[in-house]
């Protein structure tokens, strides 16, 4: 079919070109009789057909055309050929099919620009329009009015069907008449707008909705007619409106208001919060209704109109309002007893555990309320220590005079039962330096308390991140807190009967005692595993933003490496006097581990420094701790050293492994060549000596 088309369109060619004598182009519109030719400048044609489908007449110069085919449409559109009014030579160019499929005389239906009032496409029969459309890469328009619009596959090298016109009823031009709106979802399909009645009732009972809607109220200009908003819809045909594309909508209801003749208004444009101002006048024709998107459009109405509206909106809201009170009040009864039901049973099942734990053999002893609120001064604000999430600690003085430490859970604490009998559990039998001691617990109606041994000197965070307090810690005391802690994790997740893993290390959790050791606290939500039990997950990640992992973070996949992953947060806020989340540089927008990484990069580890320590440290110890921490921040878990490498590293001289990409930061380029190992420990050494500023 398609090389028919060609041999007829060629053979039209010498018959329908029109000759200027001397000329060497052919303007749209222009035909030659028979026996005229036409004569490029240099004497010489060719003609050619273009990859896009364009059949040419041109000279030599590729760009030279004195005819071709794309400013001829017949019943395709393809790339590259021009659809439309064309305003500076008076062209019209649209889409024709031929009269059947083996006749190629103009048929009945075109597809063409209506430039009237607001310019859009039609397809046509005859003079009448039959509905409204838009090309899209490729268009064929066939003898029974069907404007077909197809996308190229570029894979399966063909035309891929996009759509086909008419649609549906709704896509039949002016379905439901003047002031009408066709929705597809709807039955019967068509429907007048509010403020309208049917013309012909006896004929829109009949399905005959040509004739369309009348207004209830005639419009009385200047006597207080307003606007009703019609939500949803497709505009109405623009072919007689106003259009201005530099009005807001506040200007167009204006200018539509000083008009007697305008019957509503609308945006051009409905991105960015809409812009531009379209006005009608007289009847609004070919409206479509959608379930959603669509443009809102404000159709003028009388103010005794808006009026019946607004009663009419009143009496639907005190309708729904006597609906909806009996049925709210069933349901916050219900709602209500359903509460009560569930308090009452997590107060039994509540009790019930603290029966249990007071009967397992802890071999920890239990003080009663009263010697605690007594030991506290009734816990008075001046003896209190510190708040969290989960409760206030106090300083306490027993009977005896010794100094204790008291954690008073809140009543409405996050941590609850589980966590409280947790932390008891894990903690109870535990016993090393660098973690901090249970000296008892207190498990009365209502209050949940745990005492420990006081250590003076507060937790780690006090030092660290104040400008002032940090200058007692020095580079030695620094060191010592870093190796302290690193040994307390060993000992929960390899020397302990149980494996523990924390969840919730940080600078907070670390408390220093007298001579400044640390001392690991907070086991609320540790988790504790026998020897054969291997990593687990949780669907209730609880921890603290900035110290976990990623994996835990993202997946609630926890290990020992989560655990190593907090360590190397805390080490490098100990060296930066930083915290990781937060931490703001005026060349970037990284948190603290983002920066270290960066000066890592950049062999440039001293500005990461805290100024404070640089008198008192080694240097090439500083870094090497440095980049111990970034072994441990490692994204991947099976990268990074579990604590027993971690403290090999710590106190020994060995090259230590270059490390990877940390968790949450972009990745940036690394000026060290890295190699492949299986081996997280065994290769890619570097040199401390290198990251010396020179």
């Amino acid at each position: 079919m398609e090389g028919t088309a060609i041999i007829l369109l060629c053979s039209c060619l010498l018959s329908i070109l029109m000759f200027y004598s001397a000329a060497d182009t052919i303007s749209a519109n222009q035909t030659i009789s028979d026996g005229q030719t036409i004569v490029s400048a240099r004497g010489e044609f060719e003609h050619q057909i273009l990859d896009t489908g364009n059949l040419v007449f041109r000279d030599e110069n590729e760009q030279n055309f004195a005819w071709q085919s794309v400013d001829h449409l017949v019943d395709n559109v393809l790339p590259g050929m021009k659809f439309g009014y064309d305003l500076a030579t008076g062209a019209d160019r649209y889409t024709l099919p031929w009269k059947n499929e083996y006749d190629p005389a103009p048929g009945n239906y075109t597809h063409r620009v209506d430039k009237n009032g607001y310019p859009q496409i039609f397809l046509w029969k005859d003079s009448v329009p039959c509905s409204e459309s838009s090309p899209i890469t490729r268009m064929t328009l066939n003898p029974t009015g069907t404007s077909t619009t197809y996308i190229w596959n570029r894979e399966k090298k063909e035309w891929t069907q996009y759509l086909i016109l008419p649609v549906s009823d709704c896509d039949r031009y002016g379905i439901c008449g003047t002031n009408g709106v066709c929705n597809v979802n709807k039955s019967p399909r068509c429907e007048c707008m509010e403020g309208f009645d049917p013309k012909n009732p006896e004929d829109w009972a009949q399905a005959d909705w040509t004739n369309g809607c009348s207004r209830k109220v005639q419009l009385e200009c200047g006597n207080g007619d307003g606007f009703l908003k019609c939500a949803g819809v497709k505009l109405p045909d623009t072919r007689w409106s106003w259009y201005n594309m530099n009005m807001n909508l506040v200007e167009c209801k204006k200018k539509c208001l000083k008009d007697c003749n305008c019957t509503a208004y609308s945006n051009t444009d409905i991105r960015n919060g809409g812009s531009g101002c379209l006005l009608w006048f007289g009847g609004l024709k070919d409206i479509k209704g959608y379930s959603e998107d669509g443009q809102d459009l404000y159709v003028r109405m009388a103010a005794s109109e808006l009026k019946e509206n607004r009663k009419l909106g009143v009496k639907k809201h005190l309708q729904l309002k006597i609906v909806l009170v009996p049925v709210l009040v069933i349901l916050t009864v219900m709602i209500s007893l359903y509460l009560l039901y569930a308090y009452k049973t997590k107060r039994r099942k509540r009790a019930g555990k603290v029966k249990t734990l007071a009967g397992q053999d802890l071999d920890l002893p239990l003080f009663s309320f009263m010697q605690i609120a007594k030991a506290t001064n009734n816990f008075s604000d001046n003896r209190q220590l510190g708040k969290g999430g989960f409760g206030t600690v106090y300083k306490g003085i027993l009977e005896e005079g010794q100094e204790v430490a008291v954690k008073r859970l809140s009543k409405d604490s996050r941590q609850g039962v589980d966590e409280f009998m947790n932390e008891v559990s894990c903690i109870a039998k535990l016993q090393h330096r660098n973690l901090v001691m249970l000296l008892g617990c207190c498990i009365e109606e209502g209050e949940r308390l745990l005492i420990y041994e006081y250590l003076p000197n507060k937790s780690l965070d006090y030092y660290i991140f104040d400008k002032n307090m940090c200058r007692s810690l020095n580079w030695p005391k620094r060191y010592n807190i870093i190796l302290g802690t690193a040994r307390g994790l060993l000992y929960l997740h390899q020397d302990s009967r149980l494996k523990i893993i924390h969840r919730d290390l940080k600078a907070s959790n670390i408390l220093l005692d007298h001579e400044m050791n640390p001392k690991i606290s907070d086991f609320g939500l540790a988790r504790t595993f026998g020897e054969s039990e291997t990593p687990s997950s949780t669907t209730r990640v609880v921890g603290t933003h900035g110290y976990m992992s990623p994996e835990y973070a993202f997946d609630g996949l926890f290990s020992v490496k989560s655990d190593v992953y907090s360590f190397g947060v805390s080490l490098l806020e100990i060296i930066a006097g930083k915290r990781n989340r937060g931490f703001d540089h005026p060349d970037h927008n990284l948190n603290l581990i983002g920066h270290v990484w960066k000066r890592f990069n950049e062999c440039n580890l001293l500005e990461v420094v805290d100024t404070v320590i640089l008198e008192s440290s080694n240097q090439h110890e500083v870094f090497r701790v440095i980049q111990i921490g970034l072994l441990c921040v490692q994204e991947y878990p099976e990268d990074r050293p579990n604590m027993s490498a971690t403290i090999m590293m710590l106190t020994r001289d060995d090259t230590l492994p270059i490390p990877k990409q940390p968790g949450f930061f972009a990745e940036r380029k690394n000026c060290h060549e890295t190699g492949s190992s299986s081996e997280a420990f065994s290769l890619n050494t570097v040199d401390m000596s290198s990251f010396a500023p020179r």
